[in-house]
């Protein structure tokens, strides 16, 4: 009996090699799996990593930049609200052509807001521009001779309403332009552009001998009235001194005035290229011509600076 025991025993052995071939197989599937797994993890991971530090286009980074530096600026920004409107009029465009009197605290914002349209600068200060374009390779900015005064602003008033059937009327190319409030020195290409969204922001205007803001306000309403088609969103900053209010009522309209947020005007002005012939910038106008009326108040000039 113990022999055949035994034999059992010995007949057995042979399938203890297959039982740990087929070990060494699962070890293999497992390890190749998981090898796999990670692989797949691992590549997923990267991919989700290089698309999330893609760079950000030059204008919003320099943005960023020029915003985080500037926290503590004793500079005058614009309110929230009113940055908040132009840029909600920015963004419900399709790549704008944005035209902006002005180099302002919000500058490098609207150039990274409208990063995929066109944004142009213009300023009376031609150092300034110049130091602006270096800081900001890329950008389109042009430096304006303003010859008014605000101290001048009634009788350029009484002279723009004279001459409104001729030099100064609301339809026309300014470039050719002999109206004093007419800005015709720019290069010839920015009178082609249709302006989509035009923000009026400079130059200063808050002392009698400085230059005021008449002449961008006037320029900014012919630039809407002739373009061939469509309409213009024409923001007008520091709406509530007197030449800006005035001057917007007589050329901007005050039926064209679709919202006050703070102290900024928001009009939108459409293209009257079809009736070349008229005279009339407002169905009606508002705006007083005495001096006494016109002349801004210490309030008016005290409280801004720019």
């Amino acid at each position: 009996m113990k022999t055949h025991s035994n034999t059992k025993l010995i007949l057995l052995h042979p399938t203890t090699p297959l039982s740990s071939h087929r070990l060494w197989l699962f070890f293999f599937l497992t390890f190749s799996t998981l090898i796999f797994t990670l692989t797949l993890i691992n590549t997923t991971i990267s991919s989700s990593t290089s698309a999330s530090t893609s760079p950000l286009p030059p204008s919003v980074s320099k943005a960023l930049l020029h915003y985080a530096a500037a926290s503590n600026s004793t500079a005058k920004p614009m309110s929230s609200p009113e940055m908040n409107t132009i840029a909600s009029t920015l963004l419900a465009t399709r790549n704008p052509n944005f035209l902006i009197f002005g180099l302002t605290h919000e500058s490098l914002l609207w150039a990274a807001l409208n990063h995929h349209g066109r944004t142009v600068f213009l300023d009376e200060n031609e150092y300034i521009i110049s130091k602006f374009e270096q800081s900001n390779p890329g950008v389109e900015a042009y430096d304006v001779q303003f010859t008014t005064k605000v101290s001048e602003y009634p009788q350029l008033l009484s002279q723009a309403k004279a001459q409104a059937q001729t030099d100064c009327r609301p339809v026309q190319n300014l470039l050719f332009s002999e109206c004093r409030l007419g800005i015709n020195d720019l290069p010839n290409h920015i009178y082609q552009i249709p302006w989509d969204v035009i923000l009026v922001d400079g130059p200063r205007g808050y002392f009698p001998a400085a230059p005021g803001r008449m002449s961008a306000i006037f320029t900014a309403a012919v630039l809407a009235r002739s373009k061939k088609s469509g309409e213009t969103h024409v923001f007008v900053h520091d709406f509530v001194r007197e030449v800006e209010r005035v001057f917007s009522d007589e050329f901007l309209c005050r039926e064209n005035l679709v919202q006050l947020v703070d102290s900024l005007g928001h009009f939108v002005v459409k293209s009257e290229r079809e009736n070349a012939g008229r005279s009339e910038f407002c169905r009606n106008s508002r705006s007083p011509l005495s001096s006494s009326s016109l002349l801004p108040s210490s309030k008016d000039i005290g409280d801004e600076e720019d």
